[in-house]
């Protein structure tokens, strides 16, 4: 069987023709399989939509119950047919929720990956390698130059530097889905056991998280009279916010910034970030690499991100790529509405 046969880019995004569904779609469509919550695979007004039920529930919290006129959960490692397809999702690590959707049909396996890291995440199910003969890759970080530390040792820097400055308070710009919960429970793994403040835009989406179950301890909102008094606190934003007159309002904030930009200090120096932090929710150069060679895959397929220098690698390890040019797909999240979904606090 060809891939094409399964799977064709369109327009409106990754389109399976026997199941007659979009993956991710751009635009309203009749069907779809949803990967994850960020706003850039995650839009409303679909027909009907299949996701899990932890994807399910972050699109009500954000676009309201009416996001989609119809609504399927999938549990993971749940077959369902379409259209004699067989459609199941897999654990793919980059927030709660997160998916792998894997179509099989006539003896074909193709996985389309969504977003994914393996790199531990207490908030989200771990990343599941699952056997295909097309995958489907992102590639965010899909260059040599990226390789992501431990998440973990870069919130030990963190709490180093609240422990060094405890006049300032320090203003974390993070994504307000995913990253912000994991960042959370990595400090709370770390010990911390103060309060982590928040953003407005944070805080719908952070209750989300503990209504599913993922303990966070104390994040309350940042109240705007109190944030004169905020020495020595840790406050997570949106990273638009820490340019914003809101940020100017604490006692000699140190900016700080998650993500795996970070990795490139010019970008830090440009942002005006005083401390990077390089932690991701994207599988960095290494882990493409190696769960394209984990899958078994013999053709691949690269879609938003660095896909040149992925499709190269491919060639040179024997397989079969090409790059999907789809557009519409942010980078770590940074296609999110972030603070316009809220007012600041």
């Amino acid at each position: 069987m060809r891939p094409e046969e399964l799977l064709i880019p369109t327009p409106a995004g990754l389109y399976c023709p026997p199941a007659d569904v979009h993956v991710d779609p751009m635009r309203p469509v009749p069907r779809a399989l949803i990967t994850h919550g960020h706003a850039d695979h995650a839009r409303p007004g679909h027909g009907a939509v299949m996701a899990t039920p932890e994807t399910l529930a972050i699109m009500a919290a954000r676009y309201g119950e009416d996001f989609c006129r119809e609504r399927q959960p999938a549990a993971y490692g749940e077959t369902i047919s379409i259209n004699g397809v067989a459609v199941s999702f897999h654990p793919a690590g980059h927030v709660l929720g997160s998916a792998q959707i894997l179509f099989e049909t006539r003896g074909f396996r193709a996985v389309v990956s969504g977003d994914y890291k393996r790199q531990s995440d207490p908030t989200a199910a771990p990343f599941e390698v699952v056997p295909c003969d097309l995958f489907v890759t992102e590639a965010t970080f899909g260059l040599p130059v990226f390789r992501h530390p431990d998440a973990a040792e870069e919130v030990a820097k963190l709490i180093d530097s609240v422990a060094l400055f405890p006049d300032r308070a320090h203003l974390v710009g993070a994504y307000s889905l995913g990253k912000a919960q994991r960042l959370i429970a990595l400090l709370r793994q770390a010990g911390w056991d103060a309060p982590v403040h928040l953003h407005g835009a944070m805080v719908r989406v952070t209750e989300v998280y503990r209504a599913l179950g993922i303990a966070l301890g104390d994040t309350p909102q940042v109240a705007a009279p109190k944030r004169k008094d905020m020495a020595g606190a840790i406050v997570l934003c949106p990273p638009s916010a820490l340019r914003e007159l809101w940020a100017r309002k604490f006692p000699d904030p140190v900016t700080v910034a998650a993500s795996g930009w970070m990795r490139v200090r010019a970008r830090a120096r440009q942002k005006g970030v005083e401390l990077p932090l390089v932690v991701s929710d994207h599988a960095d150069w290494d882990d493409l690499r190696r769960t394209i060679l984990d899958t078994g895959a013999s053709e691949v397929w690269v879609t938003h991100g660095e896909e040149d220098a992925l499709v190269h690698w491919c060639g040179t390890a024997g397989l079969k790529a090409r790059p999907l040019r789809l557009v519409g797909y942010g980078d770590e999240g940074e296609a999110e509405p972030e603070a316009a979904a809220d007012a600041p606090a």
